[in-house]
């Protein structure tokens, strides 16, 4: 008798398992809020430097606020005031068209700067004066907080298989709310990106422990399901963040509202049951029974389980030293799981690379960035429930495969549009959007089902710190003029085609030990 034979008797998808994904789609909605919340905490809004401080000059004094911005600041070609800079002294041959005359050098602003509050109130630029330095300031805020969901990943990844998912879990909950509302009450940059690096740390253990504690619970037929749309929520979470970023415009205002489902999940957690796959390997029969006792309850199987012996599970999984503590460093030393854990590493870098270097460029199509946000986030809806009904019928391997180097041809035909196209350009990247989406939908999945339960956590840990290496790179990439669609658009088909050396795990059951691994 395996694990799921008795997880299929006690249901294996019933109203425990259903009330388990519920419960965890909770914290999971304000993943994606966190995740690409600097496309609008970073928004700099149009600006230009301060010269209210020149209207004790009695010389200005009788000129309109045109006429003085005129004399003041340079213009760009479409008329509209310099960001930065102003004259060294005023220009009044520029009332009257005339540029004969020589003209003073340029400074920098004197006295701050003046803003359009018209789309944002009060963001990080205005609120630590960083709005000359726009690519930087959104490119390391981000590249910050995704180095802490790298170090995260890494460390929720040993801890969880070592000590459970269920305890981690709130460790995880506890951390992210405490970090994350820190944050909107920092009063330097520092201390903005030093908690935002620990907010990315903490909010890792929930992305990783939800997904293996949903599909450990789940027998073999409603896997797909469960991993599909059991992230349902990151879609409904993105959506969101593009409607609170439109109402509510003050970065510390966001920070706390997109935070506040935290607070909801940490008082659900009690209703958390541990993965009794984990019990069981780890050489815990009783409480493994108890809380497999208890869903053949939930599910009205009560009467199978009067057939199992807490001490008989032990044997289920053939775990040859179950006190053995497991690390990263068993990814390594049998030679098919070595060449899984690198496989799956590297098509997790792919899959972030191109799904972060595309969410995160909202800004280059011609909508404003609220509504290309949304579209962005609509778009993965319908690439879910397409993806779901590829799985069941081609497999894992194609899809993966499939989705990475649709991507990667999706950014090139951007490549080659000209920019004039912004319509046709934003459809592209909406599909392109779509397929990344599926990609990335599928690799949690695929890799659940790919690594052993004694190593789950450790592998999905360590393939997560993977991609959130790349999605930490994704945005200094973006700094880089010209080449960054190209090199998100290699990075796509290359490990779309790495993907399609993965053993296909469709309709199988999970591999428990190493053993199952290497032997099979």
């Amino acid at each position: 008798m395996k694990f799921e034979t008795i997880l299929e008797e006690a249901n294996g998808f019933g109203r425990y398992q259903i009330a388990l994904v519920m419960l965890l789609a909770i914290p999971r909605l304000t993943l994606p809020c966190h995740f690409l919340l600097n496309n609008f905490i970073t928004a700099i809004p149009s600006h230009h430097c301060d010269i209210s401080h020149l209207d004790a000059d009695w010389i200005l004094g009788n000129l309109s606020q045109e006429e003085k911005l005129t004399v003041s600041i340079p213009a760009h070609e479409d008329g509209t005031p310099v960001s930065c800079q102003m004259f060294s002294h005023p220009q009044f041959h520029l009332l009257s068209n005339s540029s004969s005359l020589p003209e003073f050098p340029l400074v920098q602003c004197q006295n701050g700067w003046e803003y359009d509050n018209s789309t944002f109130s009060r963001t990080l630029a205005k609120q630590f004066d960083l709005v000359c330095d726009k690519k930087g300031l959104n490119q390391a805020s981000g590249t910050i907080f995704f180095v802490g969901v790298m170090i995260g990943a890494a460390f929720f990844g040993v801890i969880s298989d070592k000590y459970g998912r269920r305890n981690m879990l709130l460790l995880s909950y506890i951390l992210a709310i405490v970090f994350s509302a820190a944050s909107a009450f920092s009063s330097t940059f520092i201390m903005f990106a030093t908690l935002r690096f620990l907010t990315g740390f903490s909010l890792t253990g929930i992305s990783n422990i939800s997904v293996v504690l949903s599909v450990e619970w789940v027998d073999t037929k409603h896997r797909t399901f469960v991993g599909v749309f059991g992230s349902l929520s990151w879609v409904v979470g993105n959506m969101l963040l593009a409607c609170i970023a439109f109402l509510v415009t003050d970065w510390r205002m966001l920070i706390i509202i997109v935070s506040s489902p935290l607070l909801l999940a940490a008082a659900t957690w009690w209703w958390i049951p541990e993965s009794a796959r984990w019990l069981i390997a780890n050489n815990k029969p009783d409480k493994a029974y108890k809380y497999l006792e208890k869903c053949a309850v939930y599910n009205k199987k009560q009467d199978f389980m009067s057939k199992i012996k807490p001490e008989t599970l032990i044997n289920l999984m053939n775990v040859d030293n179950p006190d053995h503590s497991y690390t990263y460093l068993d990814l390594f030393k049998t030679p098919r799981l070595r060449r899984l854990a690198l496989f799956t590493a590297i098509v997790w870098y792919g899959v972030s690379s191109t799904y972060y270097g595309i969410s995160l460029n909202i800004t280059g199509f011609g909508l404003n960035p609220f509504l290309t946000h949304f579209i962005y986030a609509a778009i993965e809806l319908p690439a879910k429930i397409l993806i779901y009904f590829c799985l069941n019928k081609v497999g894992r391997r194609v899809c993966q495969s499939g989705t990475l180097i649709l991507t990667g041809f999706c950014i090139l035909i951007n490549i080659l549009t000209p920019t004039e196209y912004w319509t046709f350009r934003t459809v592209i990247a909406v599909l392109g959007k779509g397929l990344s989406e599926a990609s990335f939908t599928t690799v949690f999945l695929y890799t659940t089902e790919i690594f052993p339960t004694v190593l789950r956590q450790n592998g999905l840990g360590y393939t997560s710190f993977m991609a959130r290496l790349a999605a930490s790179i994704a945005p200094l990439i973006m700094l880089l003029e010209d080449v960054p669609e190209m090199i998100f658009c290699s990075l796509a088909i290359l490990s779309g085609a790495v993907a399609w050396l993965l053993p296909e795990t469709s309709n199988k059951r999970l591999p428990e030990t190493i053993e199952d691994i290497e032997w099979k």
